[in-house]
């Protein structure tokens, strides 16, 4: 009877163990608010987007024709935007068509074999999300008479991101009529280095106050090794010469602060344009009130992005 009682309350204890793990729901970022605001930090920093790289020997450096030939591309989403599956793509190109077919010659996305989603980072992994996209041509042929063919194939991704910064400024409505015994904060230049988990940034954003004018001149960078793209350009293919002149170093914005009232910014076309990886955006708020107080900046940029790399093959003819 006794071992009887005992199987039921150990099956009951077992139950109710997996009737709690099945409910916990996520876990959470941190035992501690300081490891969350450690994991927070790391999101919320650094320079770099999606990343590409080929496997070792995928594609080999050496190869006979009529033999299939297969590269192996690992995409890394290292910033902190979530990328879709229509908003991201790998390409191959620099070889001959007639001679290297199959997927070779075409785009493929970013989050094939990825549900459609490839993951930024986030406090729950601050290392983002990966995926592997195979191309394959099933069979390299070399015309009749060419015994060694030697292409450079360059590998692109071009993706569509957003950055994301919300720098904590100072505004005073009353700045040159009060003491400074009376102030909770100063107007000063704020300083937003690191990047904001994304290719391009805010460098720093200049705070000046005119009466009751908050001036704000905000620095934006091309932080990565890539170039800007407007988010407008067409992605898909832009390893040919789906490209134009008009299509480069453009980046919309949208800024916000809470509190005030906008009364300009510009460009006015919502679009900024990059000079030797650099551009200014400069709004004007009306700042209600008599005190001085701090506020975050709430800034949103939405751009393209192309990137790429090199890798030389040689492709000589089977002995016969």
């Amino acid at each position: 009877m006794k071992k009887s009682v005992s199987k039921v309350l150990f099956t009951l204890c077992v139950l109710l163990s997996l009737l709690l793990v099945s409910c916990s729901g996520r876990p959470a970022a941190g035992e501690r608010p300081q490891d969350t605001a450690a994991a927070l930090k790391l999101v919320q920093s650094g320079t770099q987007g999606i990343e590409i790289s080929v496997l070792p020997n995928y594609p080999p450096s050496l190869l006979y024709d009529q033999n299939e030939l297969i590269a192996l591309v690992e995409v890394k989403n290292r910033g902190n935007h979530d990328v879709e599956a229509q908003d991201c793509f790998v390409q191959i190109s620099g070889f001959d068509p007639n001679i290297i077919t199959g997927t070779f010659n075409g785009p493929r996305s970013c989050a094939d074999t990825a549900g459609g989603v490839l993951e930024g980072k986030n406090v729950y992994n601050t290392q983002g999300s990966n995926n592997q996209i195979e191309f394959r041509s099933s069979n390299v042929a070399l015309p009749p008479g060419v015994f060694e063919y030697n292409p450079t194939l360059n590998f692109l991704t071009c993706y569509n991101y957003r950055t994301t910064a919300n720098p904590q400024v100072c505004v005073d409505p009353l700045f040159y009529q009060i003491t400074s015994e009376q102030k909770t904060c100063v107007p000063a230049d704020v300083s937003t280095g690191g990047g904001q988990g994304a290719p391009v940034g805010i460098s720093y954003v200049g705070v000046d106050m005119i009466g009751s004018k908050a001036v704000f001149e905000i620095n934006v960078v091309n932080l990565g090794g890539g170039r800007v793209l407007s988010p407008r350009a067409d992605i898909r293919n832009c390893g040919q010469a789906s490209l134009e002149y008009t299509d480069l170093d453009k980046v919309a914005y949208s800024v916000q602060l809470s509190g005030g009232s906008l009364i300009d910014c510009k460009p006015r076309d919502g679009m900024v344009r990059l000079n030797n990886n650099q551009g200014k955006i400069v709004c004007t708020y009306n700042i209600p009130g008599a005190s001085s107080y701090q506020t975050p900046l709430l800034i949103d940029l939405d751009y393209g992005y192309i990137q790429s790399f090199q890798k030389p093959i040689k492709i000589i003819q089977t002995p016969r």
